[in-house]
């Protein structure tokens, strides 16, 4: 079974809502495109025909993937003014819940949640997993200009962690990638620099160490964090500096998180594999982003056991996410 983890929609709905909004994120637009403006640190255009369920099953299809766990791509309702961040997270969590159970045994969910305000998210969790049967959560690296490891989403993580569903971690535009707008760098890099960032801080900032059961994925390979584990271990190990929040290695929280391979790059998956063993990758695409088909080559052209490709392509997915 292949299973790609990390795949997008964007409902309609939920584009029409963010033109509304008057805050930091701007939209302008309708029918089927978009222009999306992050407080005028990234745009992007967003043509809404691609996300669609349909042409996402004909690109699995295609490759003969079985399944997809979906999520609404970026912005999420952390950007949307209060009293429109709930509304749009339940609207992106119905309108998943809807698609699987129209598509039943193609598509799994993952929760969209309105982490600007953390009692609010913690109702609609209860909800979109309870209730929905979503499959997990789509996390943020930023939260509405706030660190992942901020004291006031300790009660988030522990009901992350009650509930035994997955924090899938995913880039978003940050304050700090004001500073790379120029050259498309921001999707080039920033974002890998941001998760790998966010990671770092559930680790270094004690979340790893007070909810040991939370399990993660961090998406694209790990951004830059696997190549420079080397270099944190010898922060916090020799030097023992940033350990006020933990009482191991870094090196031991990050074994129990997920990578997924959504990394153009066979060179980028080998290492990959290397560090983190095949138990915890996650074969993915990022589509519509980037063609399913292509990265199923990719992580084909791996020399590896066909033991240790079945588990990155789907088995691991089927397990962590309890696909059925």
């Amino acid at each position: 079974m292949i299973v790609d983890c990390q795949s997008h929609v964007f409902p309609p709905a939920y584009a029409e809502l963010l033109t509304r909004n008057t805050g930091a994120l701007r939209a302008t637009g309708d029918g089927d495109r978009y222009l999306v403006d992050c407080g005028g640190i990234q745009q992007f255009a967003l043509d809404l025909a691609p996300y669609q369920p349909e042409a996402k099953l004909s690109a699995m299809d295609a490759a003969g993937v079985d399944a997809s766990v979906l999520s609404v791509n970026i912005p999420g309702p952390e950007w949307l003014d209060d009293d429109l961040a709930v509304v749009g997270a339940r609207l992106c969590n119905d309108t998943l819940a809807e698609v699987c159970t129209r598509y039943p045994g193609r598509f799994a969910g993952l929760a969209s949640l309105p982490l600007n305000d953390v009692a609010a998210a913690r109702v609609e969790l209860q909800r979109a997993i309870g209730r929905l049967g979503l499959a997990g959560v789509f996390f943020p690296s930023h939260i509405a200009g706030q660190p992942v490891d901020a004291p006031q989403l300790e009660t988030f993580y522990a009901d992350v962690e009650a509930l035994g569903v997955p924090l899938v971690l995913h880039p978003t535009v940050a304050p700090w990638q004001s500073a790379i707008r120029e050259h498309s760098m921001i999707p080039m890099i920033g974002f890998m620099v941001d998760t790998s960032i966010a990671m770092l801080r559930l680790i270094l900032g004690g979340v790893l160490e007070r909810h040991p059961r939370l399990q993660i994925v961090h998406p694209h390979a790990g951004g830059v964090l696997p190549y420079l584990m080397g270099r944190v271990i010898e922060q916090t190990e020799v030097k023992r500096r940033g350990r006020e929040h933990i009482t191991r290695s870094p090196a031991e929280y990050y074994r129990q998180v997920y990578l997924d391979l959504v990394s153009p790059s066979t060179l980028a998956m080998r290492y990959a594999y290397d560090f983190a063993g095949p138990e915890r990758l996650l074969f993915g695409s990022d589509h519509p982003w980037v063609g399913v088909d292509v990265m199923l080559e990719l992580v084909r052209a791996l020399d590896i056991s066909e033991e240790d490709r079945a588990k990155i392509l789907g088995l691991n997915s089927v397990s962590l996410f309890r696909i059925r």
